[in-house]
């Protein structure tokens, strides 16, 4: 199965689910559908009406079996020799697409901070580039990777803090 809308039935929480959320907590977004996309080179194609920043999202795990969500400024370069440092972590490495579904949701392709809707046990530490709360519009996936929500620093901020999740602010 891919990340698209078309297996969106088989996730914890579907897209819909989603904006119900962030409808109830009155964080204002705006919606862009386009084809599939999984990397940030992809999603470059398709920005026209999308003016803000635009971000991308690993999911690491250390060797203590940690798990961890960064989301940077998309050209941001991670060194994930050195991160772990910065983040108060064990060596990091990419977590595997089974353990990504099980403590996120999703699949590959459509990690974003609103994945933590589905980490209700807190097992996901999450990390911010602080940077990205300067901008006017930060945009994310909502749980499949053919569409995009745009939302506010401060609309992230407070869906996070309604999951439970606070996230580290850190300088790259």
């Amino acid at each position: 199965m891919d990340a698209s809308s078309a297996f969106k039935d088989s996730l914890p929480t579907t897209p819909e689910s989603l904006i119900e959320k962030l409808e109830s907590l009155d964080i204002a977004f705006t919606v862009h559908y386009h084809p599939p996309l999984r990397t940030v080179e992809d999603s470059k194609e398709y920005r026209d009406n999308m003016p803000g920043m635009h971000v991308k999202n690993l999911y690491l795990r250390d060797k203590k079996k940690r798990n961890y969500l960064i989301v940077a400024e998309e050209d941001r370069m991670i060194d994930l020799k050195s991160l772990h440092s910065t983040i108060g972590s064990d060596r990091l490495s990419f977590g595997s697409a089974d353990r990504l579904f099980e403590m996120l949701g999703v699949r590959p392709g459509a990690v974003s901070p609103f994945t933590l809707i589905n980490d209700a046990e807190h097992r996901v530490s999450l990390s911010i580039d602080a940077e990205l709360m300067t901008a006017d519009s930060l945009y994310f996936h909502p749980l499949v990777n053919d569409t995009t929500l745009g939302v506010t620093p401060e609309g992230l901020l407070r869906f996070l803090a309604d999951t439970g999740h606070q996230p580290q602010l850190i300088n790259f």
